[in-house]
């Protein structure tokens, strides 16, 4: 009986022993499990966030891409509008002009040669204050050419287009040509223009020159240009020249408001 009993003693430590293990092995399984299930969670959490940063990131573009087409779309209903609106950038301010239907081929001629550049740099070499402002010679950009300023252009002339409606009002834009003993057809050049100053003045040259367009804003900028000093062949002593001319794109009013709006008021008024 105490051999028993002694072994049985002896055995108590060992049993202690695997019990002990026993339980932490179950703890530590049960801490490993919460470990790999709070890795899995942030792994699903990580992709998530990737997802809606993606997600984020093609709607940012798409949205980008949709205004860029509505940009372009606005540019080309803009530049192909019946009466295209232009903004004359020049050295001394900028002359918006409404270019006409009633004159295609000039209206298209302006069009082509503002939105290529051609107009870029070229100076006014001709101002009589009183009168009109004169532009549009490529000549003009090469200061060795000023005994010839006044004779250049694209290399062709554009067919008359004289309108009797339209009149040499203040701010309108008329394109230049040669004296009618060497252009009995009175074509205009293919780049050469003036804007009207003083509508008395001009008023002798109504249906002789074709009248293309009309200035809607920078009047006083035609004053300025014209009260420039000039010398004796009436070209300005201090240059003043087109910086650019840029196409303006014009918002639709709304449908209620142009009903109730009235036909603008094209009399020059003193």
């Amino acid at each position: 009986m105490r051999t028993v009993f002694k072994s049985s003693v002896c055995l108590l430590p060992v049993l202690a022993l695997l019990m002990s293990v026993s339980i932490l092995g179950s703890c530590g399984g049960n801490e490993a499990k919460k470990a790999a299930a709070a890795a899995a969670k942030a792994r699903a959490d990580s992709i998530a966030r990737a997802d809606s940063i993606a997600a984020a990131q093609a709607a940012a573009k798409e949205a980008e891409e949709a205004q860029k087409a509505a940009a372009a779309a606005a540019k080309k209903a803009a530049t192909e509008a019946e009466e295209p609106v232009f903004d004359i950038i020049t050295t001394a301010g900028t002359i918006r002009v409404r270019l006409y239907k009633e004159t295609p081929k000039h209206r298209d001629n302006f069009r082509k040669l503002a939105l290529s550049g051609f107009y870029n740099g070229i100076l006014f070499h001709r101002v009589i204050d009183g009168f009109m402002i004169q532009v549009g010679d490529p000549l003009t950009k090469n200061a060795n050419e000023k005994a010839k300023w006044g004779t250049g252009g694209p290399g062709y002339n554009i067919p008359a287009e004289i309108v009797p409606q339209f009149s040499h009002k203040k701010g309108a834009l008329a394109a230049a040509r040669r004296g009618d003993a060497a252009n009995p057809l009175r074509e205009s050049s293919g780049s050469q223009f003036y804007i009207v100053q003083d509508p008395v003045a001009c008023s002798g040259l109504d249906g002789q020159y074709t009248i293309f367009g009309e200035t809607i804003d920078g009047f006083g900028v035609i004053d300025k240009i014209a009260k420039t000093p000039v010398d004796e062949r009436d070209c300005p002593r201090r240059p003043v020249r087109i910086v650019g001319i840029k196409i303006v794109e014009q918002k639709p009013a709304p449908a209620a408001e142009a009903e109730k709006a009235e036909p603008a008021d094209t009399t020059f008024k003193k």
